[in-house]
């Protein structure tokens, strides 16, 4: 089955900026994530297939190379592997001619094999937790699928009793020499494609491949204090490498979930307190939520509409466990809709006493991490 276009996978045009990439993939990323479609084949085929897409998009020099080859020229890249090693062989086979004659050939790749133990890819995982995961931290497990090393054949791609042998064409130097004038050039053996060696008789259960693709549960620790975008490396939790090769490295991806009351700014924490006018005017002790339970507020007498407390040290954790952010609280006056009539009599005589009010532009001094969400906005 054939590849889609990448820009059709993430619905993007060809001339598509790096931001407007990156927001199609999360989106595609959460509407297909396999947590939220249990059981979902589909969504699961959509989630790794936009994800491979954004790995290609994402990268300046991996785009270039698709937008002129196609999938042809980023065979493989996908994993963090690279180029297909056979795509530019000509070019490179030529470069490793040369330094075989003139002595600088390693520069080149010249004289080295295009086989041998190769490091597994690295894997990508998106995780989506609540504001109380980030704030408090957690422990979570999820499900990964990942190429592991095949139980059957230890690797080595060979049916059970038997081993790979020495390619009979390159002699087991995963290179063929040709003598071309005054030059000799190397290219990459075809009949073992660079390795060395062959396999006579493939692995039933890899085909002949040395991995197989297993379902991974892994426990996932989320430090508090963790925000959207951050990621949490699990080395060699990736890929199986290749011909004994390294295993690659696992990145989660961290998308913390808007919370309805608070707002981060860094390691701070903004919310809004609606209060009643008469609160304002005569000053109470009241009560905030905080993240780690309720906080105790004194309201001074007078208290302005959009004035903002500051409560430190709670706020959120710093995710290198350096303290913690402060507890930005602004208070908002609230306006009451309906009066009743001993209420509104009230009302008329405290007016009656009050000053009349004049308009004067008023200066806003107080310094702008003071202000709070609202005076960010419009101050």
């Amino acid at each position: 089955m054939s590849k889609r276009d990448f820009y059709e996978v993430l619905e993007v045009t060809r001339t598509a900026s790096e931001q407007e990439i990156k927001t199609a993939y999360r989106k595609l990323a959460l509407k297909f994530h396999p947590d939220r479609n249990p059981g979902d084949k589909n969504a699961e085929d959509r989630f790794k297939e936009a994800a491979e897409a954004y790995a290609i998009l994402a990268d300046a020099d991996k785009r270039a190379r698709y937008d002129r080859f196609g999938h042809a020229g980023v065979s493989g890249a996908a994993g963090g592997q690279g180029v297909d090693p056979t795509i530019f062989a000509d070019f490179q086979d030529i470069f490793g001619g040369l330094g075989d004659i003139f002595g600088f050939g390693d520069a080149f790749g010249g004289g080295r094999r295009r086989g041998g133990p190769q490091r597994g890819s690295d894997l990508r995982y998106d995780m989506e937790i609540e504001f109380e995961q980030s704030a408090k931290g957690a422990e979570t497990t999820i499900q990964i699928p990942r190429q592991e090393t095949c139980g059957t054949c230890s690797g080595s791609g060979a049916a059970a009793g038997t081993t790979p042998t020495t390619c009979p064409q390159c002699r087991g130097t995963g290179q063929l020499r040709y003598q071309q004038g005054f030059f000799t050039v190397a290219r990459t053996c075809g009949q073992c494609r660079g390795n060395g060696k062959v396999i006579t008789k493939p692995c039933a259960t890899c085909r002949g491949q040395g991995t197989t693709e297993q379902q991974r549960k892994l426990t996932v620790k989320i430090p508090a204090g963790i925000s959207t975008g951050q990621r949490l490396r699990l080395s060699g939790e990736g890929e199986a490498g290749t011909q004994g090769g390294p295993t690659g490295d696992l990145y989660v991806v961290i998308h913390v979930r808007d919370h309805e009351f608070f707002q981060r700014d860094g390691n701070d924490l903004h919310c809004e307190v609606p209060l009643s006018i008469t609160t304002l005017a005569l000053g109470s002790q009241i009560t905030v939520p905080g993240i780690d339970g309720n906080e105790s507020l004194e309201v001074p007498e007078g208290t302005q509409t959009g004035t903002v407390f500051r409560v430190r040290g709670k706020g959120m954790p710093d995710v290198s466990g350096r303290g913690r952010g402060d507890l930005m609280v602004s208070v908002v006056a609230v306006t009451p809709k309906k009066l009743s009539r001993d209420q509104r009599k009230l009302l008329e005589q405290l007016a009656e006493t009050l000053p009349p009010q004049k308009f004067e532009p008023r200066r806003r001094e107080e310094p702008a991490e003071e202000r709070g969400i609202f005076g960010k906005i419009f101050g």
